[in-house]
């Protein structure tokens, strides 16, 4: 039986428009009810998924960026930084790229330099917690992952990607949507924060679904027994998973659900 279900947001969950489901109150009961957990696993920064979920925050577990940090009921379960002169590394690399406009992921919030209209309707989109700053040097908050924006092109994996990819063993660089390049650890995705919470929770990875459509979604997808790639993810995501489910303009992580409810299989 299923304990555990991870799932991605943008793409996955979240309609074309950015909302939630209308039956996924109903769906998070009925998991309670027969002792599953749900857990958001996304790219977005903590507060951004605590807006989304917060009549049922103390239900669920959250794996916010990307799985850098781990929450459950309020408290940090487990939190992946980068160490601050690779910090200065990733940003000195930036700032040769023209369409990268830069977000610093700390735990008590996101830090931006850039006011760049375009920039702000894709960034506060994501991050709901947000400094202004005149120079990333002001920081003093630690530095979980860092975000760059191709908010004109929306090519990120073309204008973006390239100029960052050779960073260095140490870290990942994960092309995320469109718009987005994601900084973390080498450690740290979704898969490895699948695999902690599994080991904290005393879960298998067999009693564990998620849900993604992304190429951050990957190891995630590698790390449960049930995996569904949604019919909009990208091809590699596809080929990772051992499902397909109905796109996201359909809710097809509602449908699943409720056919798996009505089921018995959860």
């Amino acid at each position: 039986m299923i304990k555990l279900i991870f799932c991605d947001m943008d793409g996955t969950l979240l309609d074309e428009a950015g909302d939630l489901p209308q039956e996924l109150g109903g769906v998070l009961a009925e998991l309670k009810e027969r002792g599953v957990i749900f857990a958001p696993a996304s790219g977005r920064q903590y507060a951004a998924l605590l807006r989304h979920f917060r009549p049922w925050a103390d239900d669920l577990l959250f794996c916010a960026e990307n799985g850098a940090y781990v929450v459950r009921q309020g408290k940090e379960i487990s939190s992946d930084t980068i160490a601050p002169a690779f910090c200065r590394e990733i940003l000195r690399r930036a700032a040769a790229i023209p369409e990268a406009y830069a977000v610093w992921c700390g735990k008590e919030c996101a830090y931006v330099t850039s006011r760049n209209e375009e920039f702000f309707r894709q960034m506060t989109y994501y991050y709901t917690e947000y400094r202004i700053v005149a120079d990333f040097s002001e920081v003093r908050d630690e530095a979980i992952k860092f975000s760059f924006c191709d908010p004109l092109h929306a090519d990120a994996e073309h204008t973006i990607y390239p100029g960052l990819r050779t960073l260095g063993e140490d870290v990942k660089v994960v092309v995320s949507s469109e718009y987005w390049i994601d900084i973390m650890n080498k450690r740290t995705n979704k898969g490895a924060a699948v695999r902690r919470v599994q080991e904290l929770l005393d879960v298998k990875p067999e009693e564990c679904m998620a849900f993604g459509d992304y190429l951050n979604d990957i190891e995630m997808l590698g790390a449960v027994g049930e995996s569904y790639a949604m019919e909009n993810a990208h091809p590699e995501a596809k080929a990772a998973a051992k499902h397909i489910a109905p796109s996201n303009r359909e809710h097809g992580v509602m449908r699943v659900l409720r056919r798996l409810l009505d089921e018995g299989r959860i």
